[in-house]
């Protein structure tokens, strides 16, 4: 990040919407509803609100949200309560059997005299009692605990009157009944707020609200966090013998950034939405960075203070969060999950939780298989052996457990064949399917569709244990996630103390350099504005439109791709006049390109076999359309004839993408319950289509079974997967055209389409196949259990040439 003084300091921007003239917001309330005016007019704290609306509907309504706070308290007093029974109540020689036991009383068989009951190992409760009494350290811990409790039940207290506020307001203000929120959209409760805002100001520095404005308030903290893991200002990466390279970033370590930088005392922000002047000014920019320091070192140190009392909740709730879970499904810490890392270097600019859960989780299983297909052959011929041995010993002491069940009664058997069991289920993790195929760069493609960035190394190098390890910091083991969170409270002290503070200028610099001030929603972070003439980088087909250094260009495509993405998903958004003229240029580029691809009618005869090869066979249509696009030029290059018997041209996924980019159309798709209302660029030609096309795709899809606004946010997710494709490979061919020659026929530059392309410019870069849905929470989650019985012919298993094939 060299270079920051020649950046310009901290500015105040105009909204491209027209604002309320100073002076005049009190001319904006002459219409304001009886009944509404007195709780939602004028609201001081607009923030705090629309992420109260967002997660209301989130987590589906007030009844969960309360359940799910009360169990929460719940849980807390359980595991407290229960950890204090088990350290101080139960005489642990009577259950372990180690000293004897003997009931005498009348009528008692004499059989049962020494048999051990529950009752008989937990302490009568005076003696219970007086055991606590007399732990002075544990008297402590649990008045601690109970403060913390008790905070913990005014949080949820506060949290019960503002989302029965809430609540009210969806029925009264957004007319959305409790027992209906489920079946609406975030798009379409987002729509609601935006037309409420016409009605009564909500915000009185501006008349009309734009999804824009809303994502920058429910994000305004996540936006800085985005910024910063792409400048890699954040995370801390350690250099540690034997690991390597390693990113360490963990909830704890995350809680304190946060409160470091943007909500806790000393912070940057002086309330939700106003960076503190003096921290605008570039004259004290070295006194700021000492002060910063001073507060990260104090946090440092609570934390070094705090660290045994976090030791020790974190050991019990992964005690009793885990243990059952790996008991009963032991492979279950060999499952991969996004890391806090990774959700944080692939969200894109001004994207929802819900939006960046859904996308990840379509990730999941490509990614899945690309990190299966590296098998070390050592541990493979290992883990034959260890479940060789393991199964052997298993299968004769359950032989003899069912030849008489009092084997049973041998100490240790139970353990024995538990163990044993825990051993084969964790050997057979590392043993690959000897039918697998090594394909790793079709794999890391079909990954790049659903995740959106990959940094330009990995391309040409999937089969590299290196790039194998970069994407393990964003796919990682959750027994590694497990292991991070545990050693997070000693860890974090250390981190804030040794490293973040040396990055103190550097965070003074980068708050003053990428803040700007936004009328009517307040300081953000610049790079959220998705400004290509601020931001953009030339190699991300913004060339001739930027102004950007190196300093203040976003790394990997960020600005362009969140642009497209953002404007994908709110089709009614109109952007401001740079990037407009960016997306202009995109699709004429697009439309040249398909030109020179394969027929849409060609890709569809495709589908079939493409989507067996690259995804799951779920024949989805969003599925069959990136199935194409993703093994078209594997099909061509090996020579594989058509349908009509001829050879196919190689071609790239850049120009199939293109052709169906092309081919999307909104007039066909029916049951569509809304169409954009403002054209992109100022245009006298409104058309319906986001590309001028033959309409193939979409002529076709329409005779197949396509309803709701589901369908629609998967084609709107298969759109942005296909713009990620070719603007990567746009980008490859800009920044390593060596990569590129034979691949690219007389490449045209965006800068000179408009005046040969005869592309006309159009309205509207989102159709209603890009109709934006409310995507489960967790989805990714759900896919961990994946169907071994699943085609897998691209997941790869060893390097070995004897041991599998490879593409």
């Amino acid at each position: 990040m060299a270079n920051f003084e020649a950046y310009q300091e901290y500015q105040r921007i105009e909204d491209f919407e027209e604002d309320s003239p100073p002076g005049e917001e009190e001319d904006l309330l002459v219409h304001v509803p009886e009944g509404l005016k007195d709780s939602w007019h004028h609201i001081k704290n607009l923030d705090n609100f629309f992420k109260r609306i967002y997660h209301f509907h989130q987590k589906n309504g007030f009844a969960c949200m309360m359940l799910s706070e009360f169990f929460e308290l719940i849980q807390f007093l359980f595991v407290v309560i229960f950890t204090t029974f088990l350290v101080n109540c139960v005489e642990y020689d009577v259950l372990f059997a180690n000293r004897a036991v003997n009931h005498t009383g009348q009528g008692q068989n004499p059989l049962d005299r020494n048999k051990v009951t529950l009752p008989d190992a937990i302490l009568p409760s005076e003696q219970c009692t007086e055991r606590i009494q007399e732990n002075s350290w544990l008297i402590f811990l649990l008045i601690m605990a109970a403060i913390f409790w008790l905070y913990r039940l005014v949080k949820v207290f506060c949290n019960v009157m503002s989302y029965w506020e809430i609540r009210q307001f969806y029925i009264k203000a957004l007319k959305i009944r409790m027992d209906e929120l489920c079946n609406f959209t975030w798009q379409e409760v987002q729509d609601r707020l935006i037309s409420l805002q016409r009605e009564q100001q909500m915000c009185i520095h501006k008349k009309e609200l734009t999804e824009l404005d809303i994502y920058h308030r429910i994000l305004r903290f996540k936006n800085y966090m985005v910024a910063m893991i792409n400048k890699s200002l954040l995370p801390v990466q350690l250099q540690l013998p034997l690991l390597g390279n390693v990113v360490f970033l963990t909830q704890g370590l995350k809680y304190n950034f946060e409160l470091i930088l943007f909500w806790g005392p000393g912070s940057l922000f002086q309330n939700k939405w106003n960076l503190h002047p003096k921290y605008k000014r570039n004259g004290n920019r070295l006194e700021l960075a000492q002060q910063l320091s001073r507060v990260i070192l104090l946090m440092g140190l609570a934390n070094l203070l705090l660290c045994p009392f976090i030791l020790v909740w974190q050991v019990l709730y992964a005690f009793f969060s885990y243990t059952e879970v790996i008991r009963r499904e032991p492979g279950s810490l060999g499952a991969r999950r996004w890391s806090l890392y990774g959700h944080l270097y692939l969200r894109h600019f001004n994207e929802l939780d819900h939006e960046l859960h859904g996308r990840l989780g379509r990730g999941y299983k490509p990614t899945s298989k690309y990190m299966n297909s590296f098998t070390s052959p050592v541990l493979t011929v290992l883990a034959k052996n260890f479940a060789f041995f393991s199964g052997s010993i298993l299968a004769v002491l359950i032989a003899l457990t069912v030849y008489d069940e009092d084997v049973l009664t041998v100490q240790h058997i139970l353990t024995a064949i538990t163990v044993l069991g825990v051993v084969i289920t964790i050997a057979r993790s590392f043993i690959p399917d000897e039918h697998m195929v090594w394909c790793p760069e079709q794999l890391l493609q079909c990954m790049l569709a659903h995740i959106h960035y990959m940094p330009d190394h990995w391309r040409g190098h999937a089969n590299k244990s290196e790039t194998r390890d970069e994407v393990a910091q964003l796919f990682q083991y959750k027994a590694v996630f497990i292991l991070e969170e545990l050693l997070s409270p000693i860890v974090t002290p250390f981190i804030l103390i040794f490293h973040l503070r040396n990055k103190s200028l550097e965070i003074i610099d980068f708050f003053r350099n990428f803040t700007v001030d936004v009328v009517g929603v307040g300081d953000i972070c610049s790079f959220a504005q998705m400004d290509i003439r601020r931001h953009g980088n030339p190699t991300w087909m913004s060339h001739g439109q930027t102004e950007a250094s190196i300093y203040q260009q976003a790394e990997n495509g960020k600005t362009e791709l969140s642009l497209m993405h953002f404007t994908i998903k709110n089709p009614r958004w109109q952007p401001p006049q740079e990037s407009s003229v960016f997306i202009s240029h995109l699709k004429e580029k697009v439309h040249h390109d398909a030109q020179g691809g394969p027929s849409t009618q060609l890709l569809l005869s495709e589908a079939p076999l493409c989507t067996s090869l690259q995804f799951n066979g779920s024949g989805a249509a969003p599925d069959n359309l990136l199935a194409s696009v993703l093994a078209h030029p594997v099909l061509t290059a090996s020579g594989l004839q058509g349908r009509d018997h001829r050879f196919i041209p190689p071609s790239t996924a850049a120009s199939a993408a293109a052709s169906v980019l092309a081919s999307l159309s909104t007039s066909q798709l029916p049951h569509t319950s809304r169409s954009r209302s403002h054209s992109l660029l100022n245009s006298s030609v409104q058309p319906e289509t986001m590309y001028r096309s033959d309409r193939t795709i979409i002529d076709s899809m329409s005779n197949s079974d396509i309803r709701g606004n589901t369908l629609n946010s998967e084609f709107a997710s298969a759109e942005m997967s296909l713009h990620a494709i070719y603007m990567h490979e746009l980008h490859q061919q800009s920044s390593h055209p060596q990569r590129a020659s034979g691949q690219w026929q007389n490449p045209v530059p965006m800068r000179d389409l408009h005046t040969n392309s005869g592309f006309q410019s159009q309205s509207g870069l989102g159709s209603s196949l890009s109709m934006p849905t409310t995507v489960h929470l967790g989805g990714w989650q759900e896919e961990e259990e994946e169907n071994e019985d699943d085609q897998e012919i691209n997941s790869g298993s060893t390097p070995k040439q004897g041991t599998g094939s490879s593409c």
